[in-house]
């Protein structure tokens, strides 16, 4: 498997991430939306930032049972339920100060909406990986 992160003559630098992430696999993994829900099935506490490493956690695990690691992902986007562009900044911040870091330097995309799934759910992420 080979993965190729590029950024192309012509765009703008990016905060970390890769405009064009090219992907040659065998197989391709792609998650659920994972939302910041615990084991037990409750929201997790802390607001945005308990929120979002309860994301990375569930991420992460998900990750490892599919055989893969935060290096194999190749594409995410991430939501946060927020218009404050200061929230979705540090949502993108916490992401690339933990454990998951690595699968931001791909293809990213990063989103403020109006609401998510869950009554107070403040974040979610799509992953793609390959092997």
């Amino acid at each position: 498997m080979t993965i190729e992160r590029t950024n192309p003559d012509g765009l703008h630098p990016t905060p970390g991430y890769h405009h064009v992430t090219r992907v040659q696999a065998d197989t391709l993994i792609y998650l659920a939306g994972q939302c910041p829900l615990q084991p037990s099935g409750d929201l997790a506490d802390g607001g945005l930032e308990g929120q979002t490493e309860q994301v990375i956690r569930n991420i992460l695990v998900a990750l490892d049972a599919a055989g893969a690691t935060p290096e194999d992902v190749v594409r995410t986007v991430i939501y946060v339920a927020s218009p404050d562009r200061d929230e979705l900044a540090a949502v993108w911040t916490l992401l690339n100060a933990s454990p998951l870091a690595s699968a931001f330097t791909s293809a990213s995309t990063l989103l403020g909406v109006a609401q998510l799934g869950f009554p107070g759910q403040l974040v979610e992420i799509d992953v793609t990986a390959a092997l």
